[in-house]
């Protein structure tokens, strides 16, 4: 590690501690990441790092959310986890057909920290090293004006940015038709441009190319130029966690 980041790392414990918190059991590479999402401005990102402990201790006080918890948005079998690309990064399939507006807020807001976490989980096996990224997929083939939930996708991004920083890799967005741009264009207005630049809307037979190459063959479902089957994210079953 650069001595740069050492010091960097050394402030941001500090500060840390002067907003009332600890670092105690977190590792270098956990702390890196909110000091890569701040701009190593380590005041910031201690901001960021205190803010993330006290939504996780509100939305997940036990830990882990429980599929009991978000039954409603699991039935749909709408998200899939597929293994892990190229660069060894999990991959997440969104299917938008098979999605609705929740009526539920609060269960749909579990649902998102229960499939980002556990996708996350899927890249280790026991224990986090706390760098681990993820790509996302989301497929938005024959969808329909009932599919469309713009508070939902801002959501999932928000939470991304806010609570899970540098854990996406890279976005992939299929199939969007001309209605959804200007749904698009308004969600967009909510992501941060490190995020929008990770974000690549697939639009043509080079990029799809592209898609396939950088996400793997093995791991991609036939159906998007792959050799794989579908894997719904309840049927994915993970190690043991070891903490």
């Amino acid at each position: 590690m650069e001595k740069n980041q050492e010091i960097a790392l050394t402030q941001l414990r500090k500060s840390v501690e002067k907003l009332g918190s600890s670092t105690e059991g977190y590792g270098n590479p956990t702390l890196m990441r909110f000091l890569i999402a701040r701009s190593m401005d380590q005041d910031k990102a201690a901001k960021m790092f205190v803010q993330w402990q006290n939504w996780r201790a509100a939305i997940v006080p036990n830990g882990v959310i429980s599929e009991s918890e978000i039954e409603d948005e699991l039935e749909p079998r709408k998200i899939y986890l597929q293994g892990l690309s190229k660069d060894k990064y999990p991959v997440m399939i969104i299917k938008s057909s098979k999605h609705f507006p929740s009526k539920d807020n609060v269960q749909f807001k579990k649902f998102v920290v229960h499939l980002l976490d556990k996708t996350i989980a899927s890249s280790f096996k026991g224990r986090e090293i706390g760098n681990e990224k993820l790509i996302g997929i989301l497929d938005l083939q024959n969808i329909g004006y009932k599919n469309i939930d713009a508070r939902g996708l801002i959501t999932g991004f928000q939470f991304l940015q806010a609570y899970y920083p540098e854990r996406l890799a890279k976005c992939f967005i299929l199939h969007m038709p001309r209605f959804f741009v200007s749904v698009w264009r308004m969600v967009s207005r909510f992501l941060e441009k490190a995020t929008l630049e990770k974000i690549v809307i697939v639009t043509n037979e080079d990029e799809r190319q592209d898609f396939i190459k950088e996400v793997g063959e093995e791991v991609l479902p036939e159906e998007y130029g792959g050799r794989a089957k579908l894997v719904a994210i309840q049927d994915v079953v993970l190690a043991p966690f070891e903490g």
